[in-house]
């Protein structure tokens, strides 16, 4: 089956540029693909595979629509879910070997929302002018690499030029590299962790690759989240040990490290095994001390970094969040426990610390186990969560249900 290097932007406009990726691209010798997501006309410069009225029908929308409406955030958005369509087909059809887009502001949005539907490990390549902002909510949770343009991408000069030719370069040895990293595991295992409980995950990251196990840690800064409940859903892992699940209490209070409300979705979706701990729903994160919300001035807060601002959750708090926990866990097909520490859900949760407050933890608890479904084991530890008995007795958890699944 063949395959091609798809490229997408607005050949309306950027006609000329693509034409000098897409002729660099193949004097590498790769086939290519292109999708014109440019509303006001196409190209003569090649010849285009998917133009953009075929792109527009893919979002129910019709291109004399677009045109007749002038309304260019309509534009962009209609044209980035039809080059989605488009792209989600071939990859499909196991046709798709990368994926690049080149553009301003409108072309880097339409690129990067098709590239959502490409698959982690499928070479993915924008050349941006705004590659140095911050597109985290663009990106989301995919492998995209961002290159930027420097100049605009609107029209060939010496300076674009050259870095064309480099995108195109490296677009090319990425897709061709051939991964020497070999793993004969048991199963692969996804585990969330946080600078509070790094401890944690360190002692039973251990103990699982000693069992014959591939762990995989994200980091629950809210993209870490989000990027681990993307893989879980693609079927990428064979059980969860969620140890960090401190982005519920950053999108219960609006903190920077909030992963969305489908945070703990995944796997009770796809019915794979999990062992749940409350890690660090003790405190809520915010940037630097100025940046916190008035309405929490005047709660205990915590330096953990010049740009890292600690809230301790209070008890009203807890209580909820361990309602929330315990709703999304109830709506799991598959085996799931929670597993508490009472002696302390953080590294700086732990008696003698700052965030120790046995009295705001119950609430946690007590939510959780008055409102947990009947079928989902609840494990009361003695421990603290950095503790080395703790994580023991996490894998040994997750082990046995793993092989009973």
């Amino acid at each position: 089956m063949s395959q091609y290097i798809l490229l997408i932007g607005c050949f309306d406009t950027k006609g000329e540029v693509f034409a000098y990726l897409r002729k660099a691209i193949l004097a590498k010798g790769e086939r290519v693909l292109t999708i014109d997501t440019g509303v006001m006309g196409t190209t003569s410069d090649f010849s285009v595979d998917y133009e953009a009225d075929v792109v527009a029908r893919e979002a129910n929308h019709s291109l004399n629509e677009l045109r007749k409406n002038q309304d260019r955030g309509q534009a962009i958005d209609v044209m980035g879910r039809g080059a989605a369509a488009i792209v989600g087909q071939l990859v499909d059809a196991g046709t798709v070997k990368a994926v690049m887009g080149m553009g301003g502001g409108g072309g880097t949005f339409i690129a990067l929302s098709a590239m959502q539907a490409v698959p982690f490990g499928i070479p993915k390549l924008c050349l941006s002018t705004l590659a140095a902002k911050d597109l985290s909510r663009q990106i989301g949770s995919k492998d995209i690499t961002l290159m930027p343009s420097v100049v605009d991408v609107a029209g060939l000069n010496s300076m674009i030029a050259p870095l064309i030719e480099q995108a195109a370069a490296a677009i090319c040895a990425m897709t061709n590299v051939s991964t020497t990293f070999t793993s004969e595991s048991l199963g692969r295992i996804a585990i969330s962790m946080f600078g509070n409980t790094t401890a944690c995950v360190d002692q039973c990251t251990d103990l699982l690759r000693r069992q014959g196990y591939e762990v995989f840690a994200f980091h629950a800064n809210g993209v870490g989240g989000k990027t681990m409940e993307a893989l879980i859903s693609e079927g990428c892992f064979d059980a969860v040990l969620d140890i960090t699940t401190t982005e519920l209490a950053d999108d219960l209070c609006e903190g920077i490290c909030s992963a969305g409300p489908d945070r703990l979705s995944a796997a009770a979706t796809l019915g794979i095994p999990q062992v749940v701990v409350p890690g660090c729903l003790d405190m809520v994160n915010f940037g630097h001390p100025d940046t916190v919300p008035a309405q929490f001035k005047q709660r205990k807060l915590y330096s953990w970094a010049p740009d890292v601002t600690l809230m301790r959750t209070d008890e009203a708090e807890n209580g909820e969040l361990g309602l929330r926990l315990a709703q999304k866990l109830n709506q799991s097909s598959g085996l799931v426990t929670v597993v508490l520490p009472l002696k302390g859900l953080s590294q700086i949760g732990s008696a003698g610390n700052i965030f120790y407050e046995p009295q705001s933890d119950k609430a946690l608890f007590d939510a959780i186990k008055n409102n947990i479904a009947s079928h989902i084991d609840v494990i009361e530890s003695p421990d603290h969560i950095n503790d080395k008995s703790f994580s023991t007795l996490l894998v040994n958890c997750l082990l046995a249900m793993v092989q009973e699944r």
